[in-house]
């Protein structure tokens, strides 16, 4: 039976039909509309609205998806009402999109010329505004567009060379300058794309936003090269770079198909900003990426434990560039201020990375200061090992400066974590004869010992403040010794610790010539560990208690307390309490709810942080 529908029927049909007008409205929710306002190729492998438009204009949608080459060919070519503008960016990010599906590297490189020509236009067109969203994409597409069209096939690395490449309208030409590889006396080698490394261990992974493709440089060092600055520079450090492409004349190389390019290499030591195209432009950098590579596979954790056992395991490799047991971050430069950085006990300069990443990439610091990083053998006895570090800073100020002409050398700080803070302490005091009447009977010029045993035994028992150190910064620092070392586990301990051969071979020396002079005949006295040192009953850990900080230096306590709600005198951050740690006449004191690694903790790193700038603005 035929149906038929009704009068009210058909008059709902007719006003349904009326409300879905072709063109029309609707609401999305916040989060479709930002991912709308800012995905790109970079973010979601979606082409941006920008350039979907012009894909539209120009009729090339169905080209671009079936044949994507022939459709960047025809855009290529251009259209007569379309912005060059408009199509230089277009380009840039459906070659760079093109390329990730497989359409091979040279659409890469062409993308990082799109994207130059959009970014640098030819004298009488505007650059884009800075509050163009496309102006960010594309300089990530010309920094991406370097790095992927430069990376190796069927590797991640990156092949920085001179040479002619292949691009999808032409070919690019190439030129390198040999001397752009040179960081003082090592090559820059092997370059990754900081992009895609993905930094673990660290809080922060920081970006420097800026122009160029971000790159970790591993160091090879050249044969037979000295240079002062660089000497205390270890090899095993991989190194920050950013690759710049000044193009010639883009615009006519895009309409001729042959470019010319000279490539410039750039590292953080160089500055932050370079000039390109005639403008003064951000560099980028990723200094996370470089020192978690850094820190990558490195043996320097598995070897602390042996740095506490052994006196004489060589914790640097055996040259004579770290024979004082400083190697610096970065090379020398003048008018940076030292901050040197002492670990604490099992433990090694890594253990600084926290510390060094905020550092590395604060806009106030990371040109102000220059990192100096400070390791021992933490088993050794407290006095041998600040001796070291103060003959080491001595050593390396007079290297680097002979002249004294550096101020800023003249304004160091000392940072100084667990054991770490007695020796930065012992760079600060006046300690007269009190260390050596412990040790000996007489004056050590008395003593019928060699020439080396003296120097030995006089760096080690007899401190002044060294000239050039202006702050000090003690961090969960056992000045009264800490809880866990008691009696018998200085004992056991002692048992398990092996004194270095330039402490032990001294000690016989004087049994042997001078007997009469050993203030004490006991082994544990004369020839203490470090855990000795620290045992709160120990003559020494009461003498270096005693000693105040020398004026005008000043001194800063960052004190850790587990549970800052048990009763203050119980406080304590599970190795130091809080009453060893506590010192009277410090500049300041910062109590942080933390274990005993507080060195890592934020509110530790900014308060090391507000320092650092109160030192920068005291002339």
């Amino acid at each position: 039976m035929k149906r038929t529908l009704g009068p009210g029927a058909l008059a709902a049909l007719l006003l349904l039909c009326a409300c879905a007008t072709p063109v029309g409205v609707r609401y999305v929710d916040s989060k479709e509309a930002n991912r709308r306002l800012t995905e790109t190729v970079l973010s979601a492998d979606t082409l941006s609205a920008p350039t979907l438009q012009i894909i539209e204009r120009a009729a090339l949608t169905g080209t671009l998806r079936t044949d994507p080459g022939a459709a960047i060919a025809a855009l290529h070519r251009g259209l007569p009402t379309l912005p060059t503008a408009d199509r230089l960016f277009a380009l840039a990010e459906i070659c760079f999109q093109h390329a990730g599906r497989g359409g091979a590297q040279p659409y890469y490189l062409a993308a990082a010329a799109y994207a130059y020509a959009f970014l640098f236009p030819p004298a009488g067109r505007l650059p884009p505004e800075p509050f163009d969203p496309r102006l960010r994409t594309a300089v990530d597409l010309y920094n991406q567009g370097i790095a992927n069209g430069f990376t190796e096939s069927g590797s991640r690395r990156v092949d920085l060379r001179p040479g002619t490449f292949p691009l999808p309208f032409g070919e690019l030409v190439l030129r390198t300058d040999p001397e752009e590889f040179r960081w003082g006396p090592f090559r820059l080698v092997e370059f990754a794309n900081a992009a895609e490394l993905s930094v673990r261990g660290l809080r922060n992974d920081y970006r420097w936003p800026g122009i160029g493709a971000p790159l970790v440089a591993t160091l090879k060092h050249v044969p037979g090269e000295r240079v002062r600055e660089y000497l205390r520079v270890p090899s095993s450090l991989k190194v920050a770079a950013t690759a710049l492409l000044r193009f010639d004349d883009a615009v006519e190389g895009l309409r001729t198909g042959r470019m010319t390019a000279q490539l410039s290499l750039f590292t953080p030591q160089e500055g932050a900003s370079a000039e390109l195209a005639g403008r003064r432009v951000p560099l980028e950098y990723r200094q996370s990426a470089a020192l978690a590579s850094t820190l990558e596979g490195s043996q320097v954790y598995s070897l602390e434990l042996k740095g506490l056992l052994s006196g004489d395991f060589a914790l640097l490799k055996q040259s004579p560039r770290f024979k004082d047991n400083v190697f610096l971050m970065a090379p020398y430069t003048p008018g940076r201020i030292p901050l040197v950085l002492v670990h604490g006990t099992a433990s090694s300069p890594a253990r600084w990375a926290e510390l060094l990443n905020e550092v590395l990439n604060d806009p106030e610091l990371w040109h102000r200061y220059q990192v100096w990083l400070f390791t021992y053998n933490t088993g050794n006895p407290v006095l041998f090992s600040a001796g070291i570090l103060a003959r080491g800073l001595r050593s390396v100020v007079a290297e680097l400066d002979p002249e004294g002409a550096d101020a800023a050398l003249r304004k160091m700080v000392v940072v100084g974590h667990s054991q770490g803070g007695l020796l930065a302490k012992l760079t600060a005091v006046e300690s007269g004869e009190r260390f050596r009447e412990q040790a000996l009977t007489v004056p050590i010029e008395r003593l019928d010992v060699s020439p080396e045993t003296r120097e030995l035994l006089e760096r080690s028992f007899i401190y002044t403040p060294l000239p050039f150190v202006r702050r000090i910064i003690f961090i969960c620092t056992p000045h009264r010794g800490s809880f866990l070392v008691s009696d018998w586990v200085s004992d056991l301990l002692r048992k398990a610790i092996s004194l270095p051969f330039a402490w032990v071979e001294p000690l016989g020396e004087i049994f042997e010539r001078s007997p009469e002079a050993l203030a004490t005949q006991s082994v544990k006295k004369i020839a203490p560990r470090s855990t000795d040192n620290m045992n709160p009953n120990s003559p020494f850990i009461r003498t270096f208690a005693s000693l105040p900080i020398a004026p005008p230096i000043r001194a800063h306590s960052i004190i850790a307390v587990a549970n800052p709600e048990a009763p203050p005198a119980e406080w304590d951050d599970g190795v130091v309490a809080y009453h060893s740690a506590h010192i009277e006449g410090v500049a300041s004191e910062l109590i942080v709810h933390h274990g005993h690694s507080a060195q890592e903790a934020p509110q530790a790193i900014e308060e090391v942080r507000r320092i650092l700038i109160e030192n920068l603005n005291e002339p």
